[in-house]
């Protein structure tokens, strides 16, 4: 699997395909048409990945980033650009994939426009309901991934475990040996020889 999927529901994870937004060079994971349709397959909203060109692709990274823009403004509490709005409500109008039971199982039929309308009717269902208040970013400093966080007493720090908590709880464990090292050092004072 390519793309990463720690939000808890795609309108998280689409804007996260964006990753590191805090660098000065952050990491796009949609980097051609076939990994936009690929994001789609592994996503769960088709079975099979979507064909896209690269007009799909423009269009799919300018509707994630007016999705983030809503994401954004609903964390803070601020009122949401018109235009990222705008766009995010076209699409939540559009036909979305249509599941078929087939002799072989389920298939689903889409084309980009429908995957990013589900996209964006996910959108609208988190960012109207009761989730708003667990939406978190990621607490590892170079991670930008929001995600929802569900856990008891909401306490979960990052997007997931592996790599940022991993990344975090190692560093932080390095830090406590050095700082027990030094602090041994100190109290045996110089050794004389």
């Amino acid at each position: 699997m390519r793309h990463a999927f720690p939000g808890g529901t795609p309108a998280l994870d689409f804007p996260g395909t964006l990753r590191f937004r805090h660098r000065t060079e952050p990491r796009e994971d949609l980097d051609s048409p076939a990994s936009l349709g690929a994001w789609f397959r592994e996503a769960g909203i088709t079975v099979d990945d979507v064909p896209a060109g690269p007009a799909d692709l423009r269009e799919a990274l300018t509707l994630r980033e007016a999705v983030h823009q809503l994401v954004r403004a609903a964390m803070a509490g601020e009122e949401y650009d018109r235009e990222a709005l705008a766009l995010v409500n076209e699409y939540a109008r559009k036909s979305t994939p249509v599941p078929q039971l087939t002799p072989g199982g389920r298939q689903v039929e889409a084309t980009v426009e429908q995957g990013l309308a589900y996209v964006a009717r996910d959108v609208v269902l988190t960012l109207s309901g009761s989730d708003v208040p667990l939406l978190k970013e990621c607490g590892n400093p170079e991670c930008s991934q929001i995600f929802v966080d569900r856990s008891r007493g909401a306490r979960r720090e990052w997007c997931a475990m592996d790599p940022c908590g991993n990344k975090i709880k190692a560093a932080a464990y390095r830090a406590r040996k050095r700082a027990n090292g030094l602090l041994t050092a100190r109290r045996s004072g110089p050794r004389s020889a």
